[in-house]
This record gives structure tokens, C-alpha cells and sequence, in this order.
């Protein structure tokens, strides 16, 4: 995690530095921009990472240097192997994309379509509680 927040932190120094020499030079107000947001975008996850990294205040397995690719296997996660949710949900994407070439109409039933979609896939697997009083 250590040479990942210095690595972001450089490259936040490193935009911000590109950014006034090419706003200096007489760029274009766009660049100026993607370039500041870039440099802010690359700060903040640097500041992450710090953050993260002084919170635990473990040395992790990729930082060790003696460590083996064994030390940082485990469970990555659940991921739902029935879920039929992902099916609908690049459905409406996609038609919401063919909305904005189509017409305005086809995009409004697809975001509702995508939000029902978004819902469904986010609380899958959340059971209602039996705590009626």
C-alpha cells in the first residue's frame, strides 16, 4: 500500500505541476481543466490509500518484502452464481444509451427499467425482518 499512495501522491504532484506550466503557456480552458481534475482525482486516491494504510497499521502482504503470493490469498468476496439481475440491468443500460440516440421517450422508460433493475440486483439477497410489532 506504500508505493501505491506514493505513487498516486507523485502523480498528483506531477498534474498539478503539467497543469500551471501548460496554463501558463496559454492552454485551453479544457485541458487546464482534465488536467486539474486529473491531478485531483490522482490526490484523492492517494489520500485513500494513506488513509487506509495508517487506519490498519499492519504491513500488508504485498509490502513485504520476504512475503510469498500464498500470504495474501483468502475470500474475495460472495458472488452470486443464479443470479438472473445482471440480464435486465445491461438491458436498460443499453437501451438507455439507444434512448439518447432515439429519442428522449425511450431513455425515460429505460431509466426506469434501470433503476427496478439496479434495485433488485443491489438487494438480491436481503431477507425483510420479522421484527413487526
Amino acid at each position: 500500500m506504500k508505493t501505491g499512495y506514493w505513487l498516486f501522491i507523485g502523480l498528483a504532484a506531477f498534474y498539478a505541476i503539467v497543469t500551471v506550466i501548460y496554463w501558463l503557456l496559454g492552454g485551453e480552458a479544457v485541458g487546464i481543466t482534465a488536467m486539474a481534475l486529473s491531478g485531483g482525482l490522482a490526490g484523492l486516491i492517494g489520500f485513500y490509500l494513506w488513509f487506509t494504510d495508517k487506519r490498519l497499521g499492519n504491513t500488508l502482504p504485498e509490502d513485504n518484502v520476504t512475503g510469498e503470493i500464498s500470504d495474501s490469498a483468502g475470500e474475495l468476496g460472495f458472488y452470486s452464481p443464479h443470479s438472473w439481475w445482471p440480464l435486465p440491468l445491461a438491458f436498460f443500460m443499453v437501451l438507455s444509451g439507444l434512448g439518447l440516440i432515439i429519442g428522449w421517450w425511450l431513455t425515460l422508460i429505460a431509466v426506469g427499467g434501470l433503476v427496478v433493475s439496479i434495485f433488485g440486483f443491489v438487494l438480491e439477497y436481503e431477507k425483510p425482518s420479522n421484527n413487526a410489532h
